[in-house]
């Protein structure tokens, strides 16, 4: 087939816009001979919870899924009662991004903590943490945290389980969302399992598909205490891929090899990249107006732009506004970034700040 688009069009509006890892595309096609079990009966499922296991420790159990959305509504409905509710950022994805499926897909009222950085401490989670027992609010029982967070920042491993610690004896569990966890290893240096089980995540929405995957993610049980009926819910939140060969195969090819952090590593160093051209841009004076609002822990820059210079950049390079109000933008970066994407980017926005 003859490709439908440019593919010289580079841009930094979302690591969803990468294509796939060509180890990842090597994956599916290794996967495609022959005939396997539906349903997840399949080797590759089989040996995909070996793979996990060697991350996370014995004991875990993981349900491949489709897209990160899925991996949170059915995650977090297999942790609460219909009555339970879930405490989270404001900007959590699960709050913003996801089109109400937690309300409308899974009956869950997500109560919204404001953070300046994306991260739930424990003084922020007793904002809502409280009304056990009273019938005419929402249950609220589980945590749900992003790492790396939807700000591009990151929760050390004594961050959660300061959380964990502090829910615990309310009666709440901890969940994850991990759409961007390969990012948050790298930039710790850290394996997966030293910031999720062994700092108190009890679920957790493991992300491939932003880190070089088609279309697969994981929801993964690292306490079976704490979830129940996945294996109804999958299926019932249209999740359950009759091929699931391909989706775990995918995720076999990131983690066997430590593919997810070689991935997430060039990303995270894109990113420093990135801003590191634009910091010395606005020190030369070559670059007028831009400035920071968020550390730059992981693959993300958020950044401010004099008015009217977001919507000239993006004619030549896609991204996103965050808060058009203030002139925030969110540029990403992916595994397949390139230096000379970086230092185009960077020319770009000099010449048209430079020029007002």
């Amino acid at each position: 087939m003859t490709p439908l688009h440019d593919t010289d069009v580079r841009g930094f509006a979302s690591d969803n816009y990468s294509g796939v890892h060509p180890e990842v595309l090597a994956a599916i096609a290794a996967a495609n001979d022959g005939h396997q079990v539906a349903y997840g009966e399949d080797a590759y499922t089989e040996r995909l919870q070996q793979v996990f296991a060697h991350h996370f420790g014995e004991g875990v159990e993981a349900f491949p899924v489709f897209n990160g959305t899925g991996a949170n509504v059915t995650g977090l409905q297999s942790m609460l009662p219909r009555w339970g509710a879930v405490i989270a950022a404001s900007t959590a994805h699960i709050n913003v991004d996801e089109g109400g499926a937690p309300e409308r897909v899974a009956g869950i009222k997500i109560l919204n903590v404001p953070t300046d950085d994306g991260k739930l401490t424990p003084d922020l989670i007793d904002r809502e943490a409280w009304g056990w027992g009273d019938e005419h609010r929402a249950q609220p029982l589980v945590v749900s945290i992003t790492q790396s967070t939807e700000l591009g920042t990151l929760y050390t491993p004594d961050e959660i389980r300061a959380i964990a610690d502090h829910i615990r004896p309310l009666g709440m569990r901890l969940h994850m969302d991990g759409a961007r966890i390969a990012n948050a290893a790298a930039a710790l240096d850290l394996p997966l399992r030293a910031f999720t089980r062994d700092a108190g995540v009890d679920v957790l929405s493991f992300g491939g598909t932003k880190n070089g995957a088609l279309g697969a993610e994981a929801i993964v049980v690292l306490d079976p205490a704490a979830s129940e009926g996945l294996r109804f819910l999958r299926k019932l939140n249209m999740q359950l891929s009759s091929k699931m060969r391909f989706v775990s195969a995918q995720l076999i090819a990131l983690l066997d090899d430590d593919l997810y952090l070689r991935n997430a590593r060039h990303a995270n160093a894109m990113a420093q990249r990135l801003r590191g051209a634009v910091e010395a841009g606005v020190a030369d004076g070559s670059i007028r107006g831009v400035g920071f609002s968020q550390s730059t822990q992981s693959n993300g820059v958020f950044a401010t732009l004099p008015a009217g210079v977001a919507d000239e950049l993006r004619a030549a390079f896609r991204f996103y506004d965050w808060d058009a109000a203030r002139g925030e933008v969110r540029w990403m970066c992916s595994f397949d970034t390139t230096e000379a994407d970086v230092d185009a980017f960077v020319a770009e926005l000099a010449r048209l700040t430079s020029a007002g």
